[in-house]
């Protein structure tokens, strides 16, 4: 999913259940920000620290807490940031088939997330739920691929049925389909590797796409193929209805997160703009259109209205400088005084937390990850 489902359907389905507008945001930022947290490793400024930290090489440090990574940089393309970021929070294995290969692929409400979910609800930790609804949502929309490289994920014959349009990358892909099958094959193969959802292009993310691909569903990968017909306004519609119920529930047992003065009804509205016909742009901008129109938010709530990438690290770092933080590693970052409640720092502690907790929780469900 991208960030019209991940930050703008999550705070108005937030709003909708009857949360603040300030743990709205929240949790719809921490949501959202998986997809944006690609700091792995920064190195302190020892002046002002305040706070427990890492050692590397010998210098105080965060590490260790990125939830995604740039795909097509080839420093980042790993089998560490392939399970410690994609596996763990984009494409949870589903724990289905004969093989550690076919087990890793995601399938919907995955045991091991649905685990996690249990432990989260009972946290009084916004930022943890939001992560973790992100993480929930992926197993929806990510389904039938593996957050690593491996030949779950060689897909032919992938078709999209009633797209808005086609990227620069989409066209590419359709001329070189004028060759011959196997030859398109090859080019297709050296283009975009067996990754994640890659040969199914941003098919998954597209929330009101029809399309169909085949796979290889043989436990041998022989070559007995498959087709599936794929309905992502369905896959999207369950995921929410799913994060309603989750929310409610969490609201039930946090009731200080409660918005009393506010109730909303016309819940199949908010359905109706998650699966929205339109450009990324466009979506976001409908979505912010229903939220003031229905009065989840208001005109001059612009911090809740507009996400930036890089308002949590504004906020706890003192020399923060987006050409400087833009970057896998971060030398001499200086913590802001408040360093400790900023949400940053509640997102970074996030991160350690949910990875010890993933890696546990698929050891508890016999799936060994090497990491």
């Amino acid at each position: 999913m991208k960030r019209d489902a991940h930050y703008y359907a999550l705070l108005a389905f937030c709003r909708a259940c009857g949360f603040s507008k300030e743990s709205a945001q929240v949790i719809a930022y921490a949501s959202q920000f998986v997809d944006d947290a690609k700091i792995n490793l920064i190195y302190l400024d020892p002046e002002n620290l305040n706070v427990q930290h890492d050692l590397v090489d010998h210098q105080p440090a965060f590490f260790n807490m990125a939830t995604c990574h740039s795909y097509f940089r080839i420093e980042t393309f790993n089998y560490e940031a392939m399970v410690n970021n994609t596996v763990a929070f984009h494409f949870v294995p589903g724990l289905k088939g004969e093989n550690f290969t076919k087990r890793l692929r995601c399938t919907e409400e995955s045991p091991i997330i649905m685990d996690i979910i249990k432990e989260v609800l009972l946290e009084d930790d916004l930022i943890k739920l939001g992560m973790v609804l992100h993480i929930y949502v992926d197993t929806f929309s990510h389904q039938g691929f593996s957050g690593i490289a491996s030949k779950v994920n060689a897909i032919k014959n992938c078709e999209a049925h009633n797209i808005k349009s086609l990227g620069l990358f989409d066209r590419t892909l359709k001329i070189l389909k004028q060759l011959t099958q196997d030859r398109y094959e090859i080019y297709f193969d050296k283009i975009t590797p067996a990754y994640g959802h890659a040969q199914a292009l941003d098919y998954p993310d597209l929330p009101y796409l029809k399309w169909t691909y085949e796979y290889d569903y043989s436990d041998e990968f022989n070559g007995s193929y498959k087709k599936v017909v794929i309905d992502n306004k369905d896959r999207y519609q369950r995921a929410f209805k799913g994060i309603q119920n989750l929310l409610e529930t969490y609201l039930e047992q946090h009731q200080h997160y409660r918005d009393e003065t506010f109730t909303f009804k016309n819940r199949e509205l908010l359905m109706d703009a998650l699966v929205n016909k339109a450009h990324d742009k466009d979506r976001i901008k409908n979505w912010q259109n229903v939220l003031v129109e229905q009065g989840l938010l208001n005109e001059e709530d612009h911090d809740l209205l507009s996400y930036e990438d890089d308002r949590w690290l504004k906020e706890a770092f003192d020399n923060y400088d987006r050409k400087v933080f833009d970057n896998r590693v971060v030398q001499e970052g200086r913590l802001a005084d408040d360093f400790e409640n900023s949400n940053w720092y509640g997102f970074l502690t996030a991160v350690k937390w949910y990875k010890e907790k993933f890696f546990d929780t698929c050891v508890k469900n016999q799936m060994v990850i090497p990491n």
